[in-house]
């Protein structure tokens, strides 16, 4: 059971932290020979461009378990509770029907192209690999987003409702529930 906790609390983070350290060697590897050498490596710069593909969809998985995406709370501080939590779950709900559409289309592009065989110009990598990261990216991101919604839903209004006379300005952080397991 702690193996699981452990894969849900830390997953994102350890595939993030990877492949961005993947990234820096290889292009200080590159830097590196270009200018001690005067030779380079030819496939540097195609293992960075899908490293950073990778990185902006585990990123964005990572964004909506800590709930840290650009969103404009002028207008909730405006409402009360219910409303809040509510304006909270219905926007959890939009962006988790974007990341099933791109889970389920983005899973039928990156079958398809393995399935053509495609390769990378200078890695020869199946280019598959690349675009798995938006079925893989929005899956994690769907599975976060749901225990978002479901955790504004248990602390918002269930708990959120008795405090609501007592500080009217409080925001149910759901990202706090997640974070104090």
């Amino acid at each position: 059971m702690n193996v699981i906790r452990g894969i849900e609390r830390y997953l994102e983070e350890v595939l993030i932290v990877s492949i961005l350290a993947a990234m820096v060697i290889v292009i200080s590897l590159q830097v590196l020979l270009r200018f001690v050498f005067g030779t380079s490596l030819g496939w540097s710069e195609e293992f960075s461009r899908y490293c950073f593909i990778w990185l902006i969809f585990l990123g964005a998985s990572y964004g909506v378990k800590k709930q840290r995406h650009i969103k404009i709370d002028a207008v909730l501080l405006l409402l009360n509770q219910r409303w809040k939590v509510a304006i909270g779950i219905a926007a959890n709900a939009l962006f988790l029907c974007l990341a099933l559409f791109l889970f389920i289309f983005g899973g039928k592009i990156a079958v398809q192209i393995f399935q053509w065989g495609q390769l990378s110009p200078a890695m020869d990598i199946n280019m598959g690999f690349v675009y798995l990261a938006a079925p893989i990216g929005m899956g994690i991101a769907s599975i976060r987003i749901i225990q978002q919604i479901v955790l504004q839903y248990r602390h918002g209004l269930h708990h959120g409702l008795e405090r609501e006379e007592t500080d009217a300005n409080s925001y149910p952080n759901a990202n706090q529930a997640v974070g104090d397991k």
